[in-house]
Parts: structure tokens; sequence; C-alpha cells
């Protein structure tokens, strides 16, 4: 019988509005309120998810770099990946840099096109990270003796 009793009492809370301490209704955290800000918070949501994920995968290129470049070092062996991470790491930075743009700007048609910029730069740097740890992998299966 106490289950019943604690649905009662938290069921009478919610119909008093005593969910309401934090400033917004739990139906508008979830998204689906009726105001306009609901879309501003996805969209900056957004922006600082694309900003973190960037800055992070600017330190891996450079990590994943310094290890090709020990790995060209002992084994006398060149490749283009060093170079296309490189490449990639700016992509990320540039991606990073826009995110953090769109939540600086004032105006939110200004932060949504920003933020779809951020979008496209991100998603266009994970394809090409992807394509280089291909190219990675298929140059170290590659044995020296067969590339003369």
């Amino acid at each position: 019988m106490r289950p019943y009793h604690f649905r009662s009492a938290l069921l009478s809370q919610i119909r008093r509005g005593n969910f309401q301490q934090r400033g917004a209704n739990l139906a508008v955290e979830a998204g689906m309120g009726s105001n306009g800000n609901d879309k501003t918070k996805l969209e900056e949501d957004i922006c600082i998810h694309i900003f973190t994920v960037s800055s992070a995968m600017v330190g891996v290129c450079l990590t994943v770099i310094g290890l090709i470049r020990v790995v060209i070092t002992l084994g006398k062996a060149d490749t283009l990946a060093d170079d296309l991470l490189a490449c990639d790491a700016l992509l990320f930075l540039t991606s990073c840099l826009l995110s953090y743009g769109a939540l600086r700007a004032r105006s939110f048609c200004r932060m949504h096109r920003i933020e779809r910029a951020a979008d496209v730069v991100f998603i266009t740097a994970m394809v090409v990270m992807t394509l280089i740890c291909g190219f990675i992998t298929y140059a170290m299966s590659i044995s020296p003796s067969t590339v003369h």
C-alpha cells in the first residue's frame, strides 16, 4: 500500500506545480514547451557539443601526427598521412572557432547560420579523418618488400 501512497503524493505535488523550482517546467526542458526559447537552447547545446568535440579532435590529430612522425623516423618509411592529418586538424580548428562564434552571436538568425557552417565543417572533418584512418591502415598493411 505504501508505493501507491507515494505515487498519489507525487502526483499531487506535480499538479500543484512544486516541480518548477529550477526556473522552467519539466515539459519545457524536455523540448515540449511552446515558447521560442527552447529552439535557442537547442542551438546553443549543439554549438557547445561541436565546440568541445572539435577542440578535442584537434588534440587527437596532433597526437596522431606525433605518433606517425615517430613511426616514420624509426621505420624509415614516409607517408602522406601526417600532412593530411595536419589539414584535418585545421578543419577541426575551423569548426571549433565557428561554433565559438555562434555561441557569441547576438541574433538567433546569425547564430543559426554560423552554427550550420560549423556543423558542415565538423562533419567534413570527421569524414576526412575516417578516410585518413583508412589510408593509414592501408599504408601499414603494405609490407616494405613489395614497394620497391
